[in-house]
Parts: structure tokens; sequence; C-alpha cells
């Protein structure tokens, strides 16, 4: 049949006129890049956002990022659309180069991970509900709407594996008090430890804002990394996993900086660099590392999180990561439920759940300012503080009285967990120490203690241990009435002085 045949190559000629017409494929990809997608840095890397599409960055040098993907996979789709065929791997490579090095000159911009501040309001802020369609809700103190944000002026969000899809927040039926026994009921927190649980939630709605960490406490068997997990869920997803903890600083500043919330499950232990990095991740850190295939460029991660932990000791931790904890308490379960019901109860109550804690977010962004100014006495954390203190005010709870309480009780802990602290402590309430102080060296008193307590693997050594301690320990000592006097020096050495107030 050579008619037919003569017809083929007429058309396969057609084809290759066609495309020899048509400009390489690096410069058409290049054109998709620039017509369809606007351009921005953030920590010096490149990123771009499409003009017509969800406000969610994509990154120009990965290879694939979550469910945003890269924007070479973008490149490929949009190739593929519009010519029905798969560009080369060279002709991708060059294009985004050339579009890398047209984002050089464009200005750094803020990328949000899950929640946001509004530009045009300070009182708003934003949570990302982790959607493809980048639908997001906006949280003012005149009430929460379910928007998309403007291409402009709105949050430009950054999407991580571990940023999860949010259910489409629902008024509550019979308003936020209504959903409150739902949210006891799924997550069994003591009565004056509910209203912590709530606002270490609402504390994570709002970006920028130092909050205690959480750590779920209760008698053996009351599903303390079961409501982990539902509590850091109700941010990040139905089943957001708790997290081993990090072997290293690098893996925990990569872990951190990718996710909104930092959940830790069962540790053991904590050793003093996590200890450290923790009191840095609630009050905001950054992390340096050397940029790969570089010998004088660094990558950055900055972060700052909400945390929570389970399975911790608490007499085991050190004083200034004690200072920025919150026991949060549960009750003993008295009526157990299978897994796939409990799960499946807590993902029917989600939408509703979150809707309420809208609600109030809601009424406590509006009466922060009044709140702010109205507590006279702030703690450690006093962000919080100001919070706690406006979710009492609009729902008549006493979280502010059982914060303070929760602190307090720390002290004692902390004091416990210290052998050489606890036996400072018995000494100084004792009949046999000094009306008017005590006054010596650290070496005296390094054997005074020695000598009144037994002497442990902990206790420490040499006296120069003993006042490092003591000074790591002063905050709490100086909460129980115990003062350490820095020290004057003489011929005899330096000399302490420690009195005891009641």
């Amino acid at each position: 049949m050579p008619g037919a045949r003569h017809e083929y190559e007429d058309t396969r000629e057609e084809r290759q006129r066609s495309r020899d017409k048509q400009p390489p494929q690096a410069d058409l990809l290049r054109l998709i890049g620039q017509n369809r997608y606007r351009y921005l840095r953030s920590n010096g890397d490149p990123y771009a956002v499409p003009w017509d599409g969800p406000s969610i960055a994509v990154p120009l040098r990965a290879q694939a990022h979550s469910s945003t993907g890269s924007l070479r996979q973008h490149l490929i789709r949009e190739y593929l659309n519009a010519y029905g065929r798969t560009p080369s791997q060279s002709a991708l490579a060059d294009a985004v180069n050339a579009l890398d090095a047209l984002a050089l000159g464009v200005p750094e911009a803020d990328l949000w991970l899950r929640v946001a501040r509004d530009s045009s309001d300070p009182a708003a802020t934003w949570l990302d509900l982790g959607r493809p369609d980048g639908q997001s809700v906006r949280i003012a103190p005149d009430g929460w709407t379910l928007t998309f944000p403007d291409p402009e002026e709105g949050p430009i969000w950054r999407r991580s594996k571990l940023v999860g899809e949010l259910p489409l927040p629902e008024k509550p039926a019979g308003g936020w008090r209504a959903s409150m026994g739902a949210f006891s009921e799924l997550l069994p927190f003591t009565e004056a430890t509910l209203p912590l649980a709530v606002a270490w939630v609402l504390a994570a709605l709002r970006p920028s804002l130092p909050r205690p960490i959480a750590y779920l406490t209760g008698e053996q068997g009351t599903g303390k990394s079961t409501s982990g997990r539902m509590l850091v869920g109700l941010l990040d997803g139905a089943r957001a996993p708790l997290r081993q903890p990090p072997e290293n600083l690098r893996d925990f500043g990569v872990t951190t900086s990718a996710g909104w919330t930092l959940p830790l499950d069962n540790l053991s232990g904590i050793p003093n660099w996590l200890s450290q990095a923790l009191c840095r991740a609630v009050t905001g850190d950054s992390q340096t590392s050397r940029a790969l295939y570089s010998d004088d460029d660094v990558n950055v991660l900055t972060y700052q999180r909400p945390v929570l932990l389970t399975g911790i000791d608490v007499g085991t931790v050190a004083n200034d990561l004690a200072e920025r904890m919150m026991p949060l308490e549960l009750q003993p379960i008295t009526k157990r439920r299978t897994i796939a019901d409990l799960w499946g109860a807590y993902e029917k109550a989600h939408p509703q759940l979150l809707g309420a804690l809208l609600d109030l977010a809601v009424l406590v962004w509006a009466d922060l300012p009044v709140a702010a100014e109205d507590l006279a006495e702030r703690p450690r954390m006093a962000d919080f503080a100001e919070l706690l203190h406006a979710l009492d005010r609009v729902t008549g709870w006493q979280g502010l009285r059982a914060f303070y309480a929760t602190q307090d009780g720390l002290v004692d802990t902390v004091l416990d967990g210290q052998p050489v602290t606890a036996a400072l402590r018995d000494w100084a309430y004792s009949a046999t120490f000094p009306a008017d102080g005590w006054t010596g060296t650290m070496t005296d008193l390094h054997a005074l203690l020695s000598a009144r307590s037994p002497i442990s693997e902990r206790w420490p050594q040499t006296p120069g241990v003993l006042s490092a301690r003591l000074k790591q320990s002063a905050p709490a000592l100086r909460s129980r009435g115990i003062n350490i006097i820095a020290p004057t020096s003489n011929k005899h050495g330096r000399r302490y002085t420690i009195t005891v107030t009641v």
C-alpha cells in the first residue's frame, strides 16, 4: 500500500519541520517558568510561586519536595500538557539554571510553615490547612474565615513532608463550650489541666511566640502517647506521629525546622545537648552548616516551635529546661476503647474541635491587648502567661493559677532530682542551720554537705562542680527562700553567704 506509506512519511516530515521552527526545549521551559511563576528568596534559597494557583512556594534546586514537588517537576508537567512529549534532562537543567540566575536579584521574603502573621493586621494570624488548593484560615479579633491568601499580600506557605492536611474546620454545634466535652472525652486531661492544654494549642496558632514545653504525665496506662498524637494532630493532621528523639544536634535542627510541632515520645533521658536544644527551640534558634559541594557557603535553618514530650523523668532534667516545662496531667482511663474506635471518633470530631479552638482563638486574640495590661505579674514565659490570662478572662477558667501551681511544683521536683540541691535545701530548713545565715568557702560547703548526705555517682566530686550545680539551681533555690549571695574574696579565699527567708 504505497499511498498509505507516502502519507505517513509526509506527516512525519511535517512534524519534523514544525519542530525545527520551535525554539529549543530549554528556552520553551524557561518561558514557561517565567510566565507562570514569580520568584523570591528565603534564607538565600530561590523559590517559585505560581501566579495562578495556591500561594505555596516551590523550591528551584530540590529534586522533590513533599507534596509541592520541585520546579523541575512542575516544568515537566507544564511541558507535557503543552507539547505532548517529555523534555530532555539537559534542557530541564539549563532552564532551571537560567531561572535560578534570574532569581538572583529578587528580594528576600518570608515563607511561613503552618502559621503566619497577617501583613495588614498585626492582631490577625493565619493557619495553613495543608490542602493542595492552598485554602487556609485567617483568624482575626472579629472572626475566622476560610479563604485563599491574596497572592500579593497574603502569606506564602512552605510545605514539607511533616505538614499534614487538616480537615476543613466547622462551626461547633452549641458553641465552643459544647465541643470541650468531646475534647475531654478524647483527651482525658484533669479539670485543672484542660485550660493549659487548650492554651498550648492556641499558643501554637501564633507565630514567634515562646511557649512552654508541654509534657504529658499521669499513671501508667493513661494513654500518654495516644493523647500526645491527638493533641499534636489537631494542628498537624489526624495521625500526626510522635517522633523518637534525634541522635545529634544536626538531625535535631533538620527535623525541627521541617515540621511545625516538635513531638518527642518515650524519652528515657535527656542528654545535656538535647536539653539545651529544646530550650532554644521554644524561644527561637537557628543552625548553620556547610552548604553541600561548597567550601565557603552555609545553609541556615531557623525555627521556633511548640514542643511536646512524653515519657520523661522530670526529676532528671536540667533547671533551665524545667523552668520552660508545663505538665499536662491525664486522668486514669476507666473505659478502654479499641484503636480503630478511638481514632474513628477523633477523626469524626476533628473538624468541630478545630472550629471550637478557632472560635476561642478569636475571643483570645481580641482580648490579648487588655489582658496584657491587666496582668500584674509575669513568669518566665511571659507571652504565654498573657495568652493564658486572656483565655481565663473569656472562658471563666483558672488556667493561669493552675500554670503557676505547676511551675511551683516543678521547683521541688528539680531540687529533689539533684542530690546536692536536695541536701542543701534539707540543711537550710533544719534546726542546725545558723539563724543569721552561713558564710564560708565552696570547699567548706562541699565538705559540710558531703558529711550530711550519702555520696552517689551524681554527687559533685569537687567544690568547683558543686559551685556550677548551685549556680544552675539558684533560681529554684531562691524560690524556696534559699539565697546564695555572690562571693567576696579575701586572704582566706572566696567566701559565699547563704541565707534563708521564710
